[in-house]
């Protein structure tokens, strides 16, 4: 398959361009990032997801305005151009080519599937609406966006949250298929999931989120980041009084930017009766020393947007410098060819693409510790994907049985599997009955 090198790992990042970042973007995605984007065995690629964008928010100046904030963010928290693949999505027009071809590949039932896709059409059967009501192609495609993001750069790693380990699972899918369908072009891309990276609290205690307007804006002047901090929600216990660090939003703040050294301090505080004020003011004080030198930075990149504009054009030249010729080598696979180049090529088929994949179960294990199994029908595709299991024995059992039973493993197995749609169903019969029978006697 495809690979930039043995010993290199490909990480590609990317931050949808919705709003302002906030400290919990910082920490959780910003600062990992460009720690990870200065080890000389990783080549990184990161972009700003303006297609992605349009799928939840239809505010051109927003998004322009987000896109311009996000990559000062990223630029004034260290992140190097020289070092890494930095560039604005759709300056790479090769991107959305590639959505169609992975489009022509990917099975409605596993689209079906996606947790997005479900918890709209669940929102809208709660208000006793169409389940499609409002629910846009691009939401139903968006693991298709996401999958041509990862596979056109053949990224080995994207470090994202665990709510978005289904969608590279799914570009996994897309990628097997691709390969099977038209010969080994695609790295079957890994899921990095961090659990040490906790979501921050935002000011009411609930995650730090734009959804939930309790967010505090990474680069806000220091007299309004102070206020924010003073607005933080707390109990009313009084100076004096011990204090937990459990459920704090102030304390897990606090513990995302602080040392250990300072955070066992601030924890002896909390045991000591430190008051509610002091405390936010310590919270305040270490942000900023953090903050304070990014945000000169920040604003000064802020004020010149050209800079910002031209650092991008460039990050887009060196990774079209990628993705054109790989665009032009898939379109040659896929038949897209010159009438030019002669009959045999059009006719000659790779070695790999003719051969047969067999059906069967696929038993793994995820980085959750539990294991999981799904089924895949000749192409490579997904028909049904299971619930985790504590053991793989507990796993093999249910397989076992699906194979004894090839007809009721729907009404059997439903609490174990995921959601399955009527076509994937028969499907997933046909091969469980071919798996139960191989030599095909009656």
């Amino acid at each position: 398959m495809a690979s930039p090198s043995s010993n290199v790992t490909r990480y590609l990042t990317g931050i949808t361009t919705t709003g302002t970042p906030h400290l919990g973007n910082y920490v959780g995605s910003v600062r990992p990032s460009v720690q990870a984007s200065l080890r000389s065995d990783v080549q990184s690629f990161y972009f700003l997801a303006d297609y992605h964008a349009l799928i939840k928010c239809d505010e051109p100046a927003r998004i322009q305005r987000s896109t311009l904030e996000i990559a000062a963010t990223w630029l004034a928290s260290g992140l190097d151009p020289q070092r890494v693949t930095f560039y604005r999505q759709s300056d790479i027009p090769e991107i959305p080519e590639l959505t169609w071809l992975l489009t022509c590949v990917s099975a409605k039932g596993m689209l079906n599937r996606a947790h997005a896709y479900k918890a709209a059409v669940d929102k809208n059967v709660a208000r006793g609406e169409d389940p499609d009501g409002d629910v846009s192609a691009g939401l139903f495609m968006y693991p298709v966006l996401m999958a041509a993001d990862i596979v056109m750069f053949n990224a080995h790693k994207v470090p994202v949250g665990r709510d978005q380990a289904q969608h590279l699972e799914m570009t996994r899918d897309i990628a097997q298929r691709f390969n099977h369908l038209y010969g080994e072009h695609f790295t079957l891309p890994e899921a990095e999931i961090d659990d040490a990276v906790a979501l921050l609290p935002g000011l009411d205690g609930r995650k730090m989120s734009k959804s939930y307007d309790n967010t505090i804006p990474l680069f806000t002047p220091r007299a309004q980041l102070q206020k924010l901090i003073a607005g933080i929600v707390t109990d009313s216990r009084a100076p004096g009084e011990p204090k937990d660090t459990e459920g704090s939003a102030l304390f897990q703040i606090y513990q995302a930017f602080a040392s250990e050294q300072e955070t066992e301090a601030l924890h002896r505080a909390y045991a000591d009766g430190i008051a509610w004020g002091d405390a936010k003011q310590m919270l305040f004080e270490r942000i900023d020393a953090e903050i304070a030198p990014k945000r000169e930075r920040y604003e000064a990149l802020m004020a010149d947007p050209s800079q910002i504009e031209t650092i991008l054009l460039a990050g887009a030249e060196k990774a079209r410098a990628i993705s054109q010729p790989f665009m032009s080598r898939l379109r040659q696979a896929v038949g897209l060819r010159s009438l030019a180049t002669g009959a045999k090529a059009a006719t000659t088929k790779s070695t790999k693409v003719t051969k047969s994949s067999k059906a069967g179960f696929k038993q793994y294990r995820e980085r959750d510790g539990l294991f999981y199994f799904k089924l895949l029908d000749e192409q490579g595709s997904t028909l049904l994907q299971s619930r985790g299991f504590q053991t793989p024995q507990e796993a093999g059992r249910i397989i076992g049985a699906m194979q004894q039973t090839p007809h009721d493993f729907v009404n059997s197995y439903t609490d174990l599997l995921e959601p399955v749609d009527n076509q994937a169903a028969l499907a997933a019969v046909k091969v469980l009955e071919a798996l139960a029978n191989p030599t095909g006697e009656q």
